[in-house]
């Protein structure tokens, strides 16, 4: 494995993964802790906003930011790079692979919220913005880091992991683009775990409950709500979430000790969807 500058002694690391999402919220908190825990990580942001979203989205300087706060942050590369964009998400693999010499995790965080209305007033520029990112970004980072963790002999202990959402097996009112793409995450990694058999690799899913992040800001100002805090009450835990929380369970299933799952949709929602 080459060392960080691609040539030099060997650098000895925990495992390679790439984390979409990686400026702010749970995919911020997901490259802390796998670099936390002696991984190389490269972490993917927009890094801009999008003209079809009503919040502002992460910066260049958050996704730097997310870099400095990690342990050991010469092992963790910030690279601009749109789910959206399939060519960007394998340029980031293939320098995962060139820098550290192989791709163990790929962790698809990257997700945008947009709503307010009923279904039958949903726009064509609403919808097509939450499939785009939420679902056809997570078949792209599959598309372009499968391969890539295949590419690894036997025995081989890969992982993919996307996030969902307590959305992603509910109906949520004025968000029906949003639970639709939520739901056919569950979908797509599901199935891509049954494409998996007898590889090695593991494919799961995630679904967070509400998460003290910008996203669930954007949730608040939608349901005319003082503060996301209010939605606290929905959970059994009656607090909401913080990042930490869904990225330790993310951490986890990056790990060899995760080996027994796979197809799994797994909560941490607090209690919301009991």
């Amino acid at each position: 494995m080459a060392g960080p500058d691609g040539a030099g002694a060997p650098e000895v690391v925990t495992g390679v993964a790439v984390v979409t999402g990686a400026a702010r919220g749970i995919g911020a908190a997901v490259t802390r802790q796998l670099a936390a825990r002696g991984w190389a990580v490269v972490a993917l942001d927009r890094c801009a906003d999008d003209p079809a979203l009503s919040y502002p989205l992460a910066t260049r300087a958050d996704l730097d930011a997310t870099v400095r706060s990690c342990a050991a942050p010469e092992r963790v590369l910030g690279m601009v790079a749109d789910v959206r964009d399939q060519e960007k998400l394998s340029a980031a693999v293939a320098t995962a692979v060139r820098r550290f010499g192989r791709l163990d995790a790929a962790v698809g965080v990257a997700g945008v919220l947009s709503g307010g209305g009923p279904l039958w007033e949903t726009t064509d520029e609403q919808l097509r913005t939450m499939l785009d990112v939420d679902i056809v970004g997570v078949y792209r980072l599959a598309r372009a880091a499968v391969p890539a963790l295949l590419s690894c002999p036997p025995p081989r202990h890969g992982r993919f992991v996307a996030v969902a959402s307590a959305a992603g097996s509910r109906g949520l009112p004025r968000l029906a683009a949003y639970c639709a793409a939520k739901h056919a995450v569950v979908g797509l990694v599901r199935g891509l775990a049954a494409d998996l058999r007898g590889t090695g690799i593991t494919a799961n899913v995630v679904s967070p409950g509400s998460t003290d992040t910008e996203l669930l800001a954007e949730s608040a100002r939608i349901y005319g709500l003082p503060a996301a805090g209010a939605f606290a009450g929905q959970h059994l835990l009656e607090r909401l979430l913080t990042a930490d929380e869904p990225a330790a369970l993310i951490t986890w299933l990056c790990s060899r000790e995760a080996s027994g799952l796979t197809g799994a949709d797994v909560p941490v929602d607090a209690g919301l969807t009991v």
